[in-house]
């Protein structure tokens, strides 16, 4: 499993998607959210939207690798697609910040984590 991480606006998106376009046999982890959808992103391929409601049901459940809080709003990432892509043998990419590559770390220890960093703080 390889997580790629780092602060919001510093590339991950666009690493993830040439990663995935080299070695198409990846299994990219796609994240739930409690946010709206922004314009263009579609629920199952960019993220699953779902109600607060579900999101906590989730969380009791232990259906989450991780998750988090941000701006107002949490995410996470299910852990039963991750499993099942690692026990039949596909690497997984998951796109975190660091606080969930963190949080990966803690419960997958053989994760490899790749943070990307701006070069200064000021082009994020």
């Amino acid at each position: 499993m390889f997580v790629v991480a780092g602060p919001s606006g510093v590339g991950k998106g666009t690493v993830v998607r040439l990663v995935r376009e080299r070695i198409p046999a990846t299994h990219l982890s796609i994240s739930v959210t409690t946010r709206a959808p922004r314009p263009g992103e579609r629920d199952g391929v960019d993220y699953r939207f779902v109600s607060d409601e579900d999101f906590e049901r989730m969380i009791a459940s232990g259906e989450l690798l991780e998750w988090e809080e941000i701006f107002g709003h949490r995410s996470g990432t299910p852990a039963e697609p991750v499993r099942e892509a690692l026990e039949a043998g596909v690497d997984v990419l998951l796109e975190l910040d660091v606080t969930g590559a963190r949080h990966v770390r803690d419960v997958m220890p053989r994760a490899v984590l790749i943070l990307l960093e701006p070069p200064t703080l000021e082009e994020l």
